[in-house]
């Protein structure tokens, strides 16, 4: 048994890093892709709205902890060499893709329809309308519960460690082990967990009540 001291915080402050910066990652990329979920969702082509429900159902359909399973050793069978970190921001960013997708794809069809026939009528493609009257509506009221999925998206990085990866839960249950001090090693976790996580979820609820006040 060791003595709580400065280096069990470092390693608590070094899973709370690998936590911000896997977070950051899967939301950058869960960005990309679901923005393309969404448009794919709304499009005028049948089989590109069915491959991106099929898409959203799996995932949203599934377990994270599973998808993080078939990341990991899925890649590896297919011939692709992936590490944990690799793995874990994969499976966070096809997890997240699903969700915005979704997400956006209501506010998508939540922009007055009329909007889209109007550009329409004066000659505007399909990318014209989406990328100049669409998006811009649609990416505000959804912006809210963009928010608060990232707020969940963050305490759901804690499942990496399933698959080895030293997040900021992991880290904790390191510094449990060494130091037999799980209440200290877990309490200053869950602090960590709360100062990133309230700040945006208190945002989140800001949001929804300037848009439903229509400000």
């Amino acid at each position: 048994m060791r003595e709580f001291t400065l280096n069990e915080l470092a390693v608590i402050a070094s899973g709370l890093w690998a936590t911000l910066i896997l977070s950051a990652i899967a939301f950058a990329g869960g960005s990309l892709a679901g923005l393309g979920v969404a448009l794919a969702r709304t499009a005028p082509m049948k089989w590109l709205r069915v491959a991106a429900g099929a898409f959203i159902d799996f995932f949203q359909g599934t377990p994270m902890l599973l998808q993080l399973f078939l990341v990991f050793y899925g890649l590896p069978v297919l011939g692709f060499k992936v590490n944990v970190w690799i793995a874990a921001a994969v499976g966070l960013t096809l997890h997240a893709g699903a969700f915005l997708g979704e997400i956006w794809r209501g506010g998508i069809q939540a922009v007055p329809r009329g909007q889209s026939e109007a550009a329409e009528a004066l000659g505007l493609s399909y990318w014209t309308r989406m990328r100049h009257i669409v998006l811009p509506q649609a990416l505000r009221m959804s912006f809210a519960p963009t928010v608060g999925f990232l707020v969940q998206l963050i305490k759901g990085t804690s499942l990496a460690a399933i698959i080895g990866f030293v997040e900021l839960s992991r880290s904790g249950q390191l510094v449990s082990s060494i130091t037999y001090k799980p209440l200290l090693a877990f309490g200053l976790v869950a602090a960590c967990y709360f100062a990133i996580c309230f700040p945006l979820s208190r945002y989140s609820a800001r949001l929804e009540r300037r848009l439903a006040a229509g400000t």
